[in-house]
């Protein structure tokens, strides 16, 4: 009896840790990015960055998502989900460091290494919420993405603050975000201790990489992370400018930015709950493109202040809700562990280089046209697509 009441103990203890250090990650995966576009005036002031450059600095972390996605899944074969975990973590400190020192030299490196660190926990998250929680995929993949958006937008309000308020400087403001990943290195590394130290073992990543690449399914879920990744970095890019072009000030257009990140969170925690109760996701994926489809119809046909609000809100749930929805086909189209890290990674790799396209092709209609209606339309054109492969996605398959 007292066995069994340590043993349970024991395994309570431990499902804590790994809860908390999976939240921890999730924490670790927006903040060195979001913290960095508030302070991109002072760093441009103090290194003589031109803005190409500064425009640069804020892509490469998405390019360095796109190249090093599908070779997570290798790196985990190799050494496990919670060694290559514990890997991107250290990547991560150390580009947030050498990040800090005022050089571009220095600024591009630690960027170069900070994408690369995200580049593990994006992918690995998903494969480790699958493989520990198998049955309660979708409430965790709630909690983790939901954890991400909350940081991400703590982390673009008090960058500033930190910098300017508390005298910190830029250096010390994108510093600050080195403790995160700290704590979630310490927890992490007591879980692999506890795990070679007991029978749950530490999980390998069986390659599965060629079947993927040859699934439709794994392919219709890819471009449908693509497309919402496309719209989720135009409009965290663009979006202020489109509603200073409707008159309101940036100061203004920075806050309904901000609003816009906020109406998502309900949207990140129910939608992957709600998917992981249905085998069909058709409906949903439905509903939140459609959403997006008025939103962005919303800003291109209205000019009042109600309908632009408005418009807001569809936008932000629907992005909110879109992205969780993405990570939760991951796990619900995937078999086991091994396959849904492969679909992360093939996933992932093709959403960031069109993420990472989206912002400058967007950038380069208005351009040409000096008007924000074809940037608009095609918009609402992507806003299909996503529903059409979403919907294909939704269907109760496996890849």
């Amino acid at each position: 009896m007292e066995l069994q009441k340590s043993n349970a103990q024991t395994k309570s203890t431990y499902t804590f840790l790994l809860v908390t250090g999976i939240i921890l990650v999730a924490f670790n995966l927006r903040p060195a990015i979001t913290s960095l576009g508030p302070l991109v005036g002072n760093i441009q002031e103090d290194v003589g960055l031109a803005h190409w450059s500064a425009g640069l600095l804020m892509s490469l972390p998405l390019i360095v998502f796109a190249i090093m996605s599908p070779i997570v899944p290798k790196i985990a074969n190799r050494i496990t989900n919670e060694r290559t975990l514990l890997v991107g973590l250290i990547l991560l400190f150390i580009g947030i460091g050498i990040r800090s020192i005022p050089m571009t030299f220095f600024l591009f490196t630690g960027t170069l290494f900070i994408g690369a660190g995200i580049a593990i926990g994006n992918v690995l998250l998903p494969a480790v919420v699958k493989d520990k929680f198998p049955q309660k995929f979708g409430l965790m993949t709630s909690v983790y993405s939901t954890s991400m958006g909350l940081i991400a937008s703590l982390a673009s309000g008090v960058s500033v603050p930190l910098a300017d308020g508390l005298n910190l400087g830029w250096q010390g403001a994108l510093i600050v975000w080195g403790i995160p990943v700290v704590a979630a290195f310490l927890v992490w590394a007591f879980l692999l201790k506890f795990n070679q130290g007991s029978q749950n073992g530490i999980k390998r990543v069986s390659s599965t990489s060629s079947h993927i690449w040859r699934s439709p399914l794994a392919w219709q879920i890819a471009i449908f992370m693509g497309f919402q990744s496309f719209l989720f970095y135009v409009t965290i890019s663009w979006l202020p400018e489109i509603l200073h072009s409707h008159g309101m000030s940036m100061g203004t257009a920075g806050w309904l930015l901000s609003f816009t990140q906020l109406v998502g969170l309900p949207a990140s925690f129910f939608i992957p709950v709600i998917a992981g109760r249905y085998r069909s996701q058709i409906w949903i994926s439905f509903l939140l493109s459609l959403c997006s489809v008025v939103g962005y119809g919303g800003l291109l046909w209205g000019s009042s202040y109600a309908v632009i609000i408005v418009s807001i809100i569809f936008i932000g749930f629907a992005l909110g809700g879109i992205f969780p929805l993405a990570l939760s086909f991951i796990g619900l189209r995937a078999k086991n562990a091994s396959q849904a890290a492969e679909l992360s990674g093939m996933a992932q790799s093709s959403g960031y280089i069109l993420a990472a396209v989206g912002p400058l092709f967007i950038g380069y209609l208005f351009d040409k046209t000096h008007m924000w209606t074809v940037p608009l339309i095609t918009l609402i054109v992507i806003s299909v697509v996503v529903m059409i492969f979403g919907m294909l996605s939704g269907r109760n398959r496996f890849v």
